[in-house]
């Protein structure tokens, strides 16, 4: 396919021409721990509501990876039931804000692989041989076989979405660019906690040309590719 000439800030991708067999989506923690009003997220006192506005734009640009033959991978952010694998900084940090990693909540214990708030919400969920990658920190690279897994599969552009633009999903795009991927974020289809979050995320990326890649609106996508 073409490259996508209204990528901001340029044509994605920059090597040229693009297909659904060399690119796949990477569907960021779209978790009822984030997105519910009962989960993890709003228990530190932010607003999930603010994120909520990104699952209708994030589920046609599912749709569409599906309809395209894409290959799909979700993550989905959690620790062992253990707690094993949560660092003292992060846990100190949780404590200091009243939401301690793997403390009782509405939809069980807080941000804890197996509970009712680590799973997916319903728009989002993985369906047939599609991917999931579990990862105990922001980027979804960090500590997970997930460059492997593209590797493997031929990957070498990526779609991204899903929350928060500023933490976790501008965690995996600058990891995915040091490691030579072309990556598109589909700027609806991600939430910041505030708007002036994630128009600075996306004002980041625009620098040096494309300094981690390049965003795109999902309706712009929708028509360009459809």
């Amino acid at each position: 396919m073409p490259r996508l000439a209204d990528a901001c800030p340029y044509a994605w991708p920059v090597g040229g021409n693009w297909c659904a067999v060399d690119t796949a989506l990477l569907v960021i923690d779209m978790q009822r721990d984030f997105l519910d009003p009962d989960g993890y997220f709003a228990a530190l006192g932010e607003n999930a509501g603010e994120l909520r506005d990104a699952v209708a734009p994030a589920a046609q640009v599912l749709m569409l990876a599906r309809e395209l033959g894409m290959r799909v991978i979700h993550t989905r952010e959690g620790h062992r039931p253990d707690l094993a694998d949560l660092n003292e900084t992060k846990r100190a940090r949780a404590q200091a804000m009243g939401a301690p990693i793997g403390s009782a909540g509405p939809l069980g214990r807080l941000l804890v692989r197996g509970e009712p708030g680590w799973d997916s919400v319903a728009e989002m969920a993985p369906v047939g041989d599609e991917i999931v990658v579990d990862k105990c920190g922001n980027g979804a690279f960090h500590a997970t076989d997930l460059d492997q897994i593209l590797r493997a599969n031929g990957i070498r552009n990526l779609w991204l979405l899903g929350v928060t633009t500023d933490v976790c999903v501008s965690s995996t795009m600058r990891e995915a660019n040091d490691r030579g991927y072309d990556v598109l974020l589909i700027s609806d289809a991600c939430r910041a906690a505030t708007p002036a979050l994630h128009e600075a995320t996306l004002a980041g990326i625009e620098r040096e040309g494309g300094v981690f890649g390049a965003h795109i609106s999902s309706s712009a996508l929708v028509k360009a590719v459809c």
